[in-house]
């Protein structure tokens, strides 16, 4: 819990700032994504796998974090899941959950961040303007002059004669 809590937050307030429907989108492809994948390998609680998904998306958009495992290990942020991942092994864990949210995070990363920038690429994965609409707020109007009661402070005071002078 604490782990999908930290990166999402961080995720939330670096990469995704002001997108809500982008980081909605990449909720429902993970999250469809991986109950596909999952079926295939008899999977039915996905819970770490999309952890794993969210760090290994944070670890690839920050690369040049440094990074202290129990005080023990230093790497870079893009190790991050494959050290989480040793860990599991190390505990006797299954690392196939593991390997499935490393697999989503990667193909969630590749569509969205280096496919789109490579020679001839383009942006497969668009978030659909329904998503938008719901979460996003809409762009302030240059030309909206609100009405009194809905400025800050109700009216416009201090427009009248100047006392004492």
């Amino acid at each position: 819990m604490i782990f999908l809590y930290r990166y999402c937050r961080m995720l939330e307030e670096g990469s995704f700032r002001g997108r809500t429907a982008d980081f909605v989108f990449m909720f429902l492809f993970g999250g469809l994504l991986m109950t596909i994948f999952g079926t295939f390998v008899n999977l039915v609680f996905l819970g770490q796998a999309f952890t794993i998904m969210l760090v290994y998306i944070w670890s690839r958009r920050n690369p040049n974090v440094r990074m202290n495992f129990f005080g023990l290990l230093n790497f870079q942020a893009p190790f991050l899941p494959w050290v989480l991942m040793g860990f599991s092994l190390l505990l006797g864990n299954s690392i196939i959950v593991d390997l499935l949210g490393i697999a989503v995070g990667h193909v969630y990363y590749f569509l969205e961040d280096v496919f789109p920038n490579q020679p001839g690429g383009g942006r497969w994965l668009r978030t659909p303007s329904i998503l938008k609409m719901l979460f996003d707020t809409p762009e302030e109007d240059a030309n909206y002059n609100p009405l009194p009661e809905e400025r800050p402070g109700g009216f416009a005071w201090g427009e009248g004669q100047r006392l004492g002078g």
